[in-house]
């Protein structure tokens, strides 16, 4: 295996930096929505309300190293972070909701939010790559 070519991957450093989050915001947002007892919305916001400030400076000094504008930087982070978590989550709650019908609320919120990770994990990345951090080089 070619260590130096994954450490240049931006794809798994950004995975690492994932991991971060997910650990952080999903302790947030089930704990929000389980042990508070706040609703869908509020809970999956907050997981990605914290995880965006700590994905924005660990992608863009770690991940991409994006030595561009910050202020032009965090502004199409935020665009492309609420984006993809409208659409990540928008999607996932009605498929999930489909799929489990016969389910509890809560059973189907809890998938909902856990196919609404993964979604959103995926148009994250590109998101990123290509339009929050995209070098002008």
């Amino acid at each position: 295996m070619n260590w130096q070519h994954l450490k240049k991957n931006t794809f798994f450093k950004f995975i690492g930096v994932g991991v971060i989050n997910t650990i952080v915001g999903t302790a947030i947002m089930f704990g929000a929505y389980n042990l508070l007892h706040w609703n869908y919305w509020i809970s999956s916001a907050l997981n990605y309300i914290v995880g965006g400030i700590i994905s924005f400076f660990l992608n863009k000094n770690f991940t991409f190293k994006y030595d561009g504008d910050n202020a032009k930087a965090a502004l199409r982070f935020i665009i492309n972070i609420t984006i993809c978590y409208l659409i990540a989550y928008g999607l996932a709650k009605p498929a999930v909701y489909k799929l489990l019908s016969h389910s509890t609320k809560s059973v189907q919120e809890n998938g909902a939010m856990v196919l609404g990770m993964g979604l959103y994990v995926l148009l994250n990345y590109f998101g990123q790559r290509f339009f929050a951090f995209k070098s002008s080089n």
